[in-house]
């Protein structure tokens, strides 16, 4: 009679099983000569048996149908089928007499009414042993859940700490994956280019590889790295350590909700006040261009006939520093009115004792939704999907207290960080005076402004409103000193709160 020698293990992985194939082999090879069987091929394959549909399996069947073979040489039973379909052919071509005998080492086998009832039971062991398994696995995957634990391989910039069973914090990724959110939330990104800085910066795969596109958007959309992961269609908040706050992570899904590719421009000489000015007669854009060694700017008069002028470089320059120097401020008074904020700050905390009570309260109103909502579920009064879908925002909306919570406690007073940054403004606008650099002065001019016009050699644009307040008040009174400067124009921007406590304190 002619064998086919039939090897399997459970899994594709390379990590897992190495031996396990080769170890098949070899025994059964000594146990064929040793029985003096006649072995006619060998086929071997890496695939659960938990289910039908194995490649070299068929092909062995398909082997044993043409008549090429008469038998199977196996290690046991379990490595022929652990679904009832798989076994129930082993048992039908055995009735048939397409198959005329198996051979186990670890398993006697007879082709008789008692042998086939045999290896039936062998069969039905084997289903029992996989689907206890998987049971098995289910209970621990809803025991780490209830512990708020992801049960599976933890994401990039996370370990799985095999002692503990928890999920901790990987210290050379982490921070790695922390900054490709922060540079994608800046948009200046596409998702291409962030996958090429996160090439640059050296994050790599557990495996080695370099994250593709694709890769890089599902991290960016993972919600596992601000504390709340999915599994099979449900919400859990977990206890590991978030990476990212949700405000980064939801500033990220803005960005890549909203914007497109960025169409980049090949290198050409730089203007640094080209694309902020429009032309004040025709609306048309400034551009530049350089005519015996100094740079021009002009109306590019595309819409219609425009009688605005050439300006040099130089002269917009000096109207720009005259703006600057009405709203700087010296390192010196900087300082005196931060430390005015640190105080104000003080007190504010003081008063955020009431704030925290009442977020510490609706967390604790939410756990008992959870709790109510979880109950209606079992009672079948909502679906799967409405229980899904709630849980989901009261989990969303319990994480966004509780990083309140924490902004509260680390003195994150709303109202004080803008003040403190238009402080540190106008302590910038100091020091660009005094450095001239005009590309920086391009960029502070964008940030505290809009509309910015050139109209007959002359620059204005709409202040935002501290910076308007402060200007008008120095203005002033360089008008009643007689030092006014030229060509300094801005006007009011459509901000209506009169009250600016900076302009007090940066007379």
């Amino acid at each position: 009679m002619k064998y086919i020698l039939y090897a399997r293990k459970s899994t594709e992985s390379e990590e897992r099983q190495i031996l396990s194939i080769e170890a098949q082999i070899s025994e059964l090879k000594e146990f064929a000569a040793k029985e003096k069987l006649e072995i006619v091929a060998s086929l071997c394959e890496a695939q659960t048996a938990k289910e039908p549909g194995r490649t070299k399996f068929a092909e062995m069947l398909s082997f044993l149908q043409a008549g090429k073979a008469d038998g199977i040489l196996s290690w046991h039973p379990d490595r022929l089928a652990r679904n009832s379909i798989d076994g129930g052919q082993i048992v039908y071509l055995l009735d048939t007499g397409i198959i005329k005998d198996l051979k186990f080492p670890t398993f006697w086998f007879d082709n008789t009414p008692q042998g086939k009832f045999m290896l039936n039971i062998a069969f039905g062991q084997s289903k029992y042993y996989i689907d206890n398994l998987s049971e098995n696995i289910r209970r621990g995957h809803r025991a780490k859940l209830r512990r708020g634990v992801f049960p599976g391989f933890a994401p990039l910039g996370y370990l799985n700490n095999h002692r503990t069973r928890d999920i901790d914090i990987d210290p050379e990724k982490s921070s790695l994956v922390r900054k490709g959110f922060e540079l994608y939330a800046t948009g200046k990104y596409t998702l291409k280019q962030i996958a090429r800085a996160l090439k640059d910066i050296g994050l790599r795969s557990y495996k080695g590889n370099v994250l593709s596109v694709s890769c890089a958007q599902r991290l960016l959309q993972n919600h596992f790295y601000y504390g709340i992961f999915k599994f099979k269609g449900e919400t859990y908040q977990g206890m590991h350590e978030p990476l990212i706050s949700k405000k980064l992570f939801d500033k990220c899904q803005e960005v890549m909700k909203s914007r497109g590719h960025i169409k980049t421009r090949k290198a050409e000489k730089t203007f640094p006040f080209r694309g902020l000015f429009a032309c004040g007669e025709c609306g048309c854009a400034i551009t530049a261009e350089t005519q015996k060694g100094h740079n021009y700017y002009r109306c590019t008069k595309k819409k219609t006939v425009c009688s605005q002028k050439y300006v040099r470089e130089e002269a917009l320059t000096e109207q720009v520093k005259s703006f600057l120097q009405k709203v700087s401020l010296p390192s010196q008074d900087a300082e005196k009115v931060l430390r005015e904020l640190d105080k104000d700050e003080q007190k504010a905390i003081m008063s955020s004792r009431e704030i925290l009570q009442n977020l510490k309260s609706e967390i604790v109103e939410i756990s008992t939704k959870l709790d109510k909502l979880l109950s209606a579920y079992l009672d079948e009064i909502v679906s799967a999907d409405e229980y899904a879908a709630q849980k989901e925002k009261l989990l969303a909306r319990k994480v966004e207290c509780t990083e309140e919570i924490g902004e509260v406690e680390n003195k994150s007073v709303s109202w004080l960080e803008p003040a403190r940054a238009f402080v540190k403004s106008l302590n910038q606008a100091e020091n660009l005076v005094q450095s001239g650099d005009k590309a920086e002065m391009t960029t502070f001019l964008k940030q505290i402004g809009s509309n910015h016009i050139l109209f007959d050699k002359c620059i204005s644009f709409s202040a935002k409103k501290p910076f308007e307040i402060l200007a008008e008040r120095r203005q002033s009174r360089r008008e009643a000193n007689g030092t006014c400067l030229k060509n300094s124009n801005w006007r009011r921007g459509r901000d209506s709160n009169p009250r600016d406590n900076f302009t007090r304190l940066t007379r």
